[in-house]
């Protein structure tokens, strides 16, 4: 990105805004808790979660990422706080403590490749005095949306017409109605990323890549993620499609994997990356993730996307044709250095002390 960051242009490559939540994972479970029972687990972590997912996937990329978003004024928001500006450098300028408000907070539990999760918050207080946002987001390269059905967000018109490129994940439409004229903000985006299950429900179709060729006459880029059999991609504006297979790891917890998709998708582009090579990156960074628990914990950075590419040329048996497909690392990766594989994150823990 360095070589495409003008002088005059946004200091910022990516803006997002939504709901931090402490993120508490056990792991190390056998079975899911059974009731009337107390389980122990062999392990556990805490990291900011909820949107910071995507801003730390985002960050631990290269991007210059801002985030909008209010943070409580207990232990657990400071934690987080710290966490995101000090831990990833994420710029925290256009977020804020709320007094007297508790910060939102997610348990989940990892076990059989699966997790289960429990959360509990209540939606921030409005600030007592207007500020910059939502009207006005910082100028900026790019900013992730997600977009809710019948929902407006006013940020996302005008980080458009201040040039950013919007791209749009969205959730489970619990109104049943999957009504894509009910995303608001749609017409604004460059590239909308679904899921499988949520592209044929709004676009009626029984097959994901009707579903992403359906979509791409309603937004630039449409991307279909496809779970184990990869992601598919239609650029409405040339009719180019990519579609690539997702790569066999062992997956241990696949929270925030959808981000970390997201966070590649968006670099890859800023970068300026044919669309095959995009999609590729994008399915790398989350199947990175997914070997390891926890949401932001498990973002990749690119030490990480280093040792993979290196230790799986390494390996007998690679199919050339599948090596060619991630042969464009070769130009981006840092210079070789030894490294150990798996590479292991330092999961943090609250309550520790710094040393005095």
């Amino acid at each position: 990105m360095d070589g495409l960051r003008a002088p005059d242009g946004p200091r910022c490559d990516v803006f997002l805004t939504g709901t931090v939540f402490l993120d508490i994972i056990f792991t190390g479970l056998d079975s899911a808790p059974v009731r009337g029972t107390e389980s122990w687990a062999r392990g556990m972590g805490s990291s900011p979660g909820g949107v910071a997912n995507m801003a730390t996937a985002l960050a631990r990329l290269g991007l210059n990422t801002s985030l909008a978003a209010a943070f409580g004024d207990d232990h657990y928001g400071e934690y987080c706080w710290d966490a995101l500006a000090d831990g990833e450098g994420i710029d925290l300028d256009m977020s804020r403590t709320v007094p007297g408000w508790h910060s939102p907070v997610t348990v989940s539990m990892a076990y059989e490749g699966e997790r289960t999760m429990v959360s509990h918050g209540h939606e921030a207080p409005p600030p007592a005095e207007p500020g910059p946002f939502p009207d006005c987001p910082p100028r900026a390269r790019a900013a992730v949306a997600a977009l809710t059905p019948g929902r407006t967000e006013e940020w996302i018109a005008s980080a458009a017409r201040r040039g950013a490129r919007i791209f749009a994940d969205v959730g489970w439409d619990e109104t049943g109605r999957w009504d894509l004229a009910g995303l608001t903000g749609l017409e604004h985006c460059e590239a909308f990323l679904p899921n499988a299950e949520e592209a044929m429900r709004y676009t009626r179709t029984d097959c994901p890549r009707a579903a992403a060729r359906a979509l791409a006459g309603k937004v630039p880029v449409a991307v279909v993620t496809l779970g184990a059999e990869g992601a598919y991609a239609v650029d409405g504006s040339t009719g180019e499609t990519a579609e690539v297979p997702a790569i066999d790891v062992e997956a241990l917890d696949p929270t925030g994997a959808g981000d970390v998709f997201v966070a590649g998708f968006v670099t890859g582009t800023l970068a300026g990356w044919p669309l095959a090579d995009r999609l590729a990156f994008a399915g790398l960074t989350a199947a990175l993730s997914v070997q390891e628990f926890g949401g932001s914990l498990s973002a990749p950075g690119w030490s990480e996307i280093a040792g993979w590419w290196e230790r799986v040329q390494a390996l007998d048996g690679q199919d050339p044709q599948a090596l060619r497909r991630y042969a464009f690392l070769d130009e981006l990766l840092p210079a070789a250095a030894v490294r150990v594989w798996p590479l292991r994150r330092a999961v943090p823990t609250i309550g520790f002390r710094r040393a005095q």
